[in-house]
């Protein structure tokens, strides 16, 4: 599979860029990208919900009123979890929400979006650029010129390059990525994802 490179004007190049098949054309698992989804949010996850069982709860331990005779049900504690302010029964309590997932079931799901974005023409590729100065409105005539301004976009760099993320931080429905931290979350949240020309031999490098 070959793509047109374009430049940051949206031009065509007239150079082309070869697309491994074993990365962008494989037939996606969408079950390895719900894994793949799954983990990653679990893992923003801090888990460090609590709230007070009985034993925890401040109050007297004086039973309440005799055993029997009433009329009504047994009460022995007013931290019960049936009276107002007790504790609570069965409520969260902190935990770790990450598991373990198989590096190549992580190498699948991200092969899966990224041939699934080849295949209906969601994927683009440009030529490597940079910033002289941040700037949010070169990034927004960038994306412009892309025709990817009007929807969630993902760019994805083979390096790090301060100017254009600084450029890029304030704009809500885009996001830099760099190919060695690229995650299937921020591929599938991506309505168009355009990779820098230098990152395409990175991310074929690393999935394969």
């Amino acid at each position: 599979m070959k793509l047109s490179v374009f430049n940051i004007k949206g031009e065509e190049t007239g150079r082309e860029v070869e697309l491994d098949q074993s990365v962008f054309g494989i037939e996606p698992n969408e079950h390895a990208v719900y894994l793949d989804v799954k983990q990653y949010l679990a893992n923003q996850r801090q888990g460090t919900h609590k709230v007070k069982t009985r034993n925890e709860i401040s109050g007297s331990t004086k039973k309440l009123k005799k055993q029997k005779g009433t009329g009504t049900a047994r009460a022995g504690s007013i931290k019960s979890p049936v009276f107002r302010g007790g504790g609570t029964m069965f409520g969260p309590e902190p935990r770790d929400y990450s598991f373990k997932l198989n590096k190549k079931v992580k190498q699948l799901a991200r092969k899966s979006v990224l041939s699934d974005k080849a295949k209906s023409e969601k994927l683009s590729v440009i030529e490597d650029f940079s910033f002289d100065a941040a700037k949010t409105k070169d990034f927004i005539a960038l994306l412009s010129n892309l025709k990817v301004k009007d929807s969630k976009s993902l760019v994805v760099l083979g390096g790090y390059n301060k100017n254009v993320y600084l450029s890029s931080r304030n704009l809500k429905n885009t996001k830099v990525a760099i190919a060695s931290e690229l995650t299937t979350y921020d591929l599938v949240n991506a309505d168009s994802v355009v990779l820098v020309e230098s990152s395409v031999s990175q991310l074929q490098t690393t999935l394969n």
